[in-house]
């Protein structure tokens, strides 16, 4: 009995070692990632302000018609400073970009829009100007305005859409098993009931959540997402930089 104490006694002692030793190991990778990392952010910072007091000259010309359509994704955290996203949507202007999709999850900014669009001059609705075949001037900025909302009733209208489109077909119950949606109907039947927009080619998310937040999936297939962090330290170097460096990259969208 008292080998049997001894033995119980030296297995817990080891196994609290071996435990006290994993998380001191554990705790060095993430300090030593840290201090990685952290002169990383350092210059990614410094390179920012850089760009903003136009020291680097390389980002002061580049070919913003290779972004055709940029998406915003703001955090329901942050969505009401709208005054920082009213100077963001200038400087998007000022670089030269055209077609802007504004997200939140909540629709505050959507019901912000007028408000929006009062303080940017001759910026108009993307869908008013898709109507007036004006998209094609670039002198314009246009603006969309999506919420999560927006994707939800999108799937269940698009969803009831082909039921019905299905039930109506009088397939029989062999034909029903082997029925298969494609993507090209969903995405057909998606732009029917109104909800299938342009695919950003970039999307940026300002927010801690390093996701896209629930912006439509179906629209983000090949789209590049960039956390940006936190609106309210948001820089315009930071912005140009994500920017500059989507048009230097040569996209490859497989087969």
């Amino acid at each position: 009995m008292d080998f049997n104490k001894e033995s119980q006694v030296s297995c817990s002692w080891y196994a609290q070692i071996e435990n006290c030793l994993l998380q001191l190991l554990w705790h060095l990778i993430h300090v030593t990632i840290d201090l990685w990392y952290f002169p990383l952010g350092i210059a990614d910072v410094l390179e920012s302000y850089l760009i903003s007091w136009g020291l680097l000259g390389r980002y002061k010309s580049f070919n913003v018609t290779k972004l055709r359509y940029l998406a915003i994704v703001v955090d329901s955290e942050e969505v009401f400073q709208t005054s920082k996203i009213i100077r963001l949507l200038q400087w998007l202007e000022a670089v030269g970009i055209k077609h802007v999709c504004l997200y939140d999850n909540e629709g505050v900014l959507k019901k912000s829009k007028d408000f929006i669009l009062e303080k940017l001059d001759g910026t108009i609705l993307f869908w008013d100007a898709h109507e007036n075949d004006v998209l094609s001037d670039r002198q314009h900025m246009t603006l969309e305005f999506v919420s999560f909302s927006d994707g939800k009733e999108a799937v269940v209208k698009a969803a009831n859409v082909l039921f019905m489109k299905y039930s109506k077909s009088g397939a029989t119950d062999q034909n029903q098993k082997d029925e298969i949606f494609t993507e090209s109907q969903m995405s057909n039947t998606l732009k029917t009931v109104g909800s299938g927009g342009p695919k950003p080619d970039l999307l940026l998310v300002y927010g801690p959540a390093r996701c896209h937040l629930g912006f439509p999936a179906w629209r983000i297939p090949y789209t590049e997402i960039v956390h940006m962090g936190p609106l309210k330290s948001m820089n315009y170097g930071s912005l140009v930089k994500a920017i500059y460096k989507f048009t230097m990259v040569q996209p490859n969208y497989g087969k």
